[in-house]
């Protein structure tokens, strides 16, 4: 693999040791970063010049259910409860193995395009392995880093069915899985396991789900919210029978108690959340604060493109945005008056997109942030003509006033996947006509009207 130079960009590296550096250079060697200084010579080296841009770690989407792409926006005001009936018990039951591949096709793609190099996909509409295949297929062949989820289908059971709830974890695909297209731990795409937990499965069925992903060696991820748990006390008899650790990521979190979270904490749990989509859809306000008070953060995601962006800046602010209100809020009811300063740093938001997303797949040490030997994931922002410029804080300036639209390049393992503002794809039209017929015919099934086919046509 050539070597490449990023040369004289303002490179923010998420490494405790080399911090911002105002202009510096970046050296890549063999799909890592081979060194990071304020000047490098590096002669036989293909030079990229990045000055007016930021050189940063790729963002790490903790949380997206990618398989859903094709139905942007039509989520968009939905509850909750409303998403539920018509995407679980409706839409999902209609989706071909294609359709899941398109959607995870594009969907991946789209986050390359917004600068994210590890998408962490939770699919939890795959029916049969075919579904499932499918999907894998679509983000390896995107090229982003990605953790595949493998989840389970949560339709309305038929008459003698049992309700998904009821329904363990399957250990034969698993290891299907782990002996055929997701064998290479150290591939690109790599699994993980999306598991109902105890809010959404009976005791019996999250203690194998638990057991078998700590047997696996796997992160077990599972959704904690939405309406009453399944398994009142679940969690305390599960952590009572040693089977919450590290290996448990829960996703939203936002009913949890104040001890549960703190146990949590103390047993390594990571978390992720969605803010921007927790508060649409009524999950209730997003627990960022609450972590921080046990020294802890959150993952971020995306959630659902049904309803809402991609764009993991917009969710990133929207997690500061609403932190600090509430933070706001609570002062305010409790001297009268406006905060001395805010709580929240907009560094920390992110860091919440990069390591933290890094650390929940148990991969701090390849990727989240620039430093020799680590993955040469990397975006590459412009601060444009005028809307980022001048950069008198950069942590701030890449959190407050960054956008996926203003990402030049991106490399995953020191691949190109995205050079001057451009996917480095033929079949982009192609893409979008079978993303959009896909869309159109699962639609139909609600008689929802869609205008995709002429404005593409346009």
């Amino acid at each position: 693999m050539a070597r490449l130079l990023l040369k004289s960009g303002i490179v923010v590296t998420q490494d405790a040791a080399l911090g911002v550096l105002p202009s510096g250079d970046v050296l890549v060697e063999d799909g890592r970063i081979a060194a990071i200084a304020p000047s490098l010579a590096a002669e036989d080296a293909e030079t990229m010049d990045c000055a007016g841009h930021f050189v940063m770690p790729g963002l790490i989407n903790a949380h997206m259910h990618t398989w859903q792409t094709a139905l942007r926006s039509v989520a968009a005001d939905w509850t909750l409860l409303e998403y539920f009936r018509h995407v679980h018990a409706g839409l999902a039951t209609v989706f071909t193995p294609e359709d899941i591949h398109i959607a995870t096709l594009a969907g991946a793609l789209n986050q390359l395009d917004h600068g994210v190099t590890t998408l962490v996909d939770w699919c939890h509409n795959n029916p049969t392995p075919e579904h499932t295949d499918a999907g894998i297929a679509g983000l390896k062949e995107s090229g982003i880093r990605a953790a595949f989820f493998h989840g389970s289908p949560k339709p309305d059971p038929k008459p003698g069915e049992p309700h998904f709830s009821e329904v363990p974890h399957p250990r034969r695909e698993i290891e299907r899985l782990l002996n055929g297209p997701l064998a290479d731990r150290n591939a690109l795409v790599t699994l993980g396991m999306a598991v109902l937990g105890p809010h959404y499965s009976t005791l019996e069925v999250s203690a194998h789900d638990f057991a078998l992903a700590r047997e696996m060696g796997m992160v077990a991820s599972m959704h904690q919210g939405g309406g009453e748990a399944k398994t009142p006390g679940g969690w305390e008899t599960l952590m009572a029978e040693g089977l919450v650790g590290p290996h448990i990521n829960i996703v939203h979190g936002n009913n949890l108690t104040d001890a549960q979270l703190k146990a949590f904490v103390e047993l390594g749990v990571s978390f992720s959340i969605t803010p921007e989509n927790e508060m649409a859809q009524g999950h209730g306000h997003p627990i960022t604060g609450r972590l921080r008070a046990l020294g802890s953060a959150p993952s971020i995601g995306v959630d659902l493109e049904s309803a809402i962006s991609g764009d993991m800046f917009t969710v990133a602010r929207m997690a500061l945005a609403s932190q600090r209100a509430l933070d706001n809020a609570a002062e305010r009811t409790k001297s009268g008056g406006i905060p001395a300063t805010s709580t929240v740093p907009a560094a920390e938001a992110f860091d919440w997109i990069t390591m933290r997303g890094a650390a929940m797949l148990g991969k701090g040490d390849r990727i989240g942030s620039l430093a020799p030997g680590k993955q040469a994931d990397i975006a590459v922002m412009s601060l444009g003509p005028l809307a980022m410029w001048p950069v008198h804080d950069p942590m701030a300036t890449v959190i407050m006033q960054g956008s996926g639209a203003r990402v030049r390049d991106v490399l995953v393992a020191g691949r190109f996947a995205k050079r001057d503002g451009k996917l480095l794809r033929s079949d982009i039209a192609d893409i979008r006509t079978r993303l959009a017929a896909s869309g159109e015919r699962m639609l139909d099934q609600l008689k929802v009207p869609s205008v995709s086919r002429q404005v593409a046509a346009q």
